[in-house]
């Protein structure tokens, strides 16, 4: 049977928008199912495709999708994978990293899906569900009320059961489509092998015998590093009549794949064996370095589970992956429920998840040392990839009695990638349930390990002020500085104090702001502190400054943070220290120099996905613009930086100093073209998508002659103080 034609790529467009994963081997037949399934997304806005597992199901779902008519899915085609989610909660926050929206604001994650999804017309195939069906039938629900042009593609082991879904139920292949796989995946295994008279007769009796199911098949092509066609065939006999799964009621796919699955664990040495049960601790993906110290030990050395590992791969228990942070393994959520079962019959499954727990503790407690150094883009790289283990990890301590405060220094300890990589809604949504859970235990004033109660009471305030949330933001930090004093943690009293500055900064108390900072920067230098909190404080106390006309102050103190952000490889508050020297410049009548630096700062903010900085950069930028004589341009940049506040939280915190470059390029852009036009151009920006909108101010420059904007009044010079030192870089960093 010749391969499938792809589309013609003139008939097909230009790629569109999308995180469909790319196929690495051919895929094989479902010609009519593929069909079948675009009439019924043509009719229906959700299609269902149910099966039972190993029948190929997720794979058929991303290979369809990718064929579904570009004029249903102009936004994209956009895949969520909820195999590794465990909790309902956080199938929001699942779907959310998904589509690659990032949101800086206190709305609900199911708000923030709702409004990103309202306008666009794309395909979200919801993959793996059947464990989180009641919350994800009502996430389904409310999603394609609230977004007309959404089409969704479910794909599990059940219906969602919602008006106006439609079944597409995925059958095994036919016997000569299952061979064709066999004979596709063999030559690929053994190059040269082929079906012919001499092997066909066995390549279809297996088949056959695994009622022509993918994932059984896949496995057993596996099995013929050691074993002809034939010795296959003869030997599922015995394996099947030993390892039939399940009741007389059991449907016969569900025992054939459990036989298929189990035949081949039995055929598995002892290691094989004890590593693939070891290996079902994971969720989503895993490294090396992990899987040596969790799985090794008790029978297993860690200088042989390398070997092991590549044995397990080379019978496609486990799929090895290429990613931005290195290779990476995975197994099919299958596998690794017929793995954790094995675990859990010898009784070695909660001292395996302690060891996973442990690892990923020690993961984020090095990640965020290394957070302040030349590697954090590999660190928010690492997390990005790590974080459905993180999640794991998380969810233990949670359900462990007593061990909440463990939960508590995770979450906190994680406030790097919650505040710098654009994931403050999960954030704040581990740091608020193991605040809550150590306080209805009887934890709250006299928990038996408030240090890590500590730390995650000012990193909630934290990420509360930078949605925008104050008033929870002062309850958390009051709370974190009276028990700080109480009990003679200076270096919880320094953050609570600095993140009190910070709330009064955002909320035009400029005088109490600049108290509190000074009075942060002192007892961070006193403890020994260096990190990239301290430089943030610093650069926050810069700010300050600017607002109220010092700034040759400001200057001198983010020229200094710059200065030790290069000198340690620091780059995401280096990226808001660039913010202020800009402001400065832009306010000395400097706009070219302003433009350099906002690039600067905005490429690291987009870097980083960190949402706050980027809008900030591009409210400024709009301001330079107009301020060199492009007004148009200007208010494309403020209707695009428009859009992206709603996601931020409140708009320029509602603060008329933040505010004060979008109120004065807004007035100086309507002067110029007139409030029709002026409207219509922030319209037009309001259209750009995130990735649009940074690529399309990076590229700007000055188009015409400069005019005069009119600048803050600069108020009256006070007398002269001395900058805030910069704390010296003994030891370094340290957390609190």
């Amino acid at each position: 049977m010749p391969p499938t034609p792809r589309p013609d790529p003139a008939s097909a467009g230009p790629p569109r928008p999308g995180n469909l994963p790319h196929e690495v081997n051919r895929f094989v037949g479902r010609a009519a199912e593929r069909a079948a399934l675009q009439e019924a997304l043509a009719a229906a806005r959700l299609v269902t495709v149910t099966g039972p597992g190993g029948v190929g199901k997720s794979r058929f779902a991303a290979h369809a999708a990718s064929w579904i008519p570009r004029e249903l899915r102009a936004d994209g085609v956009w895949r969520a994978e909820l195999a590794a989610v465990r909790r309902p909660e956080l199938v929001e926050y699942a779907l959310a990293e998904s589509l690659g929206l990032t949101d800086h604001t206190a709305r609900s994650s199911r708000q923030v899906l709702l409004d990103h999804l309202a306008e666009r017309s794309l395909v979200l195939v919801l993959d793996g569900f059947e464990h989180l069906v009641d919350a994800c039938a009502r996430l389904v629900r409310d999603l394609l009320r609230a977004a007309p042009d959404l089409r969704v593609i479910a794909v599990g082991r059940r219906p969602l059961a919602l008006d106006g879904e439609r079944l597409l139920p995925l059958a095994p292949l036919p016997v000569e489509g299952a061979a064709e796989l066999f004979t596709d995946r063999a030559a690929a295994l053994l190059p040269g092998f082929r079906l012919h008279d001499g092997n066909r007769a066995d390549v279809l009796e297996v088949c056959r015998r695994l009622d022509c199911l993918p994932l059984a098949v896949e496995l057993a092509v596996g099995r013929l590093r050691a074993l002809s066609p034939a010795q296959l065939a003869e030997r599922l006999d015995d394996r099947f009549r030993l390892l039939t799964g399940g009741g007389r009621d059991t449907p016969p796919r569900h025992q054939t794949l459990r036989t298929a699955i189990g035949w081949s664990h039995e055929l598995c040495t002892a290691l094989e064996r004890l590593l693939w049960a070891r290996l079902s601790v994971f969720a989503g993906s895993f490294d090396l370095e992990a899987a040596e110290y969790i799985c090794s030990g008790d029978g297993l050395h860690a200088d042989a589970l390398l070997d092991v590992l590549q044995e397990l791969i080379g019978q496609s228990v486990v799929t090895r992956e290429e990613t931005t942070a290195g290779v990476r393994y995975r197994m099919l959520d299958t596998v690794r429920a017929y793995g954790a079962e094995w675990l859990d019959s010898v009784g070695d499954t909660e001292r395996m998840r302690r060891r996973h727990r442990d690892w990923y503790m020690g993961l984020a407690t090095w990640c965020e040392l290394d957070w302040f150094s030349p590697r954090q883009s590999e660190v928010a790289a690492r997390i990005d990839g790590e974080l459905p283990n993180l999640r794991a990890a998380l969810e233990f301590c949670l359900n462990e009695p007593g061990e909440t405060h463990l939960a508590q220094y995770l979450a906190g300890t994680l406030w790097f990638y919650w505040a710098g990589c654009g994931h403050l809604a999960e954030g704040r949504h581990w740091l608020e349930h193991s605040i809550e859970l150590d306080a209805a235990s009887g934890g709250h004033g006299e928990s038996a390990y408030p240090d890590s109660r500590l730390k995650a009471l000012w990193v909630l305030g934290y990420v509360a002020i930078l949605q925008g949330d104050t008033v929870p933001a002062l309850a958390a930090l009051q709370e974190c500085r009276e028990e700080a004093e109480r009990t003679g943690n200076t270096t919880a009293i320094a953050y609570a104090v600095h993140r009190t500055g910070c709330l009064a900064l955002v909320t035009d108390d400029v005088p109490r702001a600049e108290q509190l900072l000074r009075e942060s920067l002192t007892r961070y230098r006193e403890i020994g502190e260096l990190n990239s909190n301290v430089l943030m404080g610093q650069v926050e106390l810069a700010m300050a400054l600017a607002f109220r006309g010092e700034l040759a102050q400001a200057v001198a103190l983010c020229e200094d943070v710059r200065q030790v952000c290069e000198d340690h490889g620091e780059r995401w508050t280096r990226a808001y220290a660039l913010y202020v020297l800009a402001y400065a410049r832009w306010t000395e009548g400097e706009p070219a120099a302003a433009r350099r630096l906002l690039k600067e700062c905005l490429t690291i903010d987009h870097e980083f996905r960190d949402l706050l900085g980027t809008v900030l950069a591009i409210e400024l930028l709009a301001l330079v613009t107009v301020a060199e004589g492009d007004a148009a341009e200007a208010a494309v940049l403020q209707g695009a930086a428009g859009r992206m506040w709603p996601s931020v939280g409140l708009r320029l915190f509602g603060s008329g100093h933040y505010n004060l470059p979008h109120e004065l390029c807004e007035a100086r852009a309507r002067e110029v073209l007139g409030d029709a036009r002026f409207d219509e151009l922030t319209c037009t920006g309001g259209l750009l998508g995130h990735d649009e909108t940074v690529e399309r101010a990076l590229g700007g420059g000055p188009r015409t002659a400069a005019v005069t904007v009119p600048r803050p009044a600069r108020a009256p010079a006070p007398e002269m103080r001395e900058p805030a030192a910069s704390p010296t870089a003994n030891g370094g960093e340290t957390t609190g």
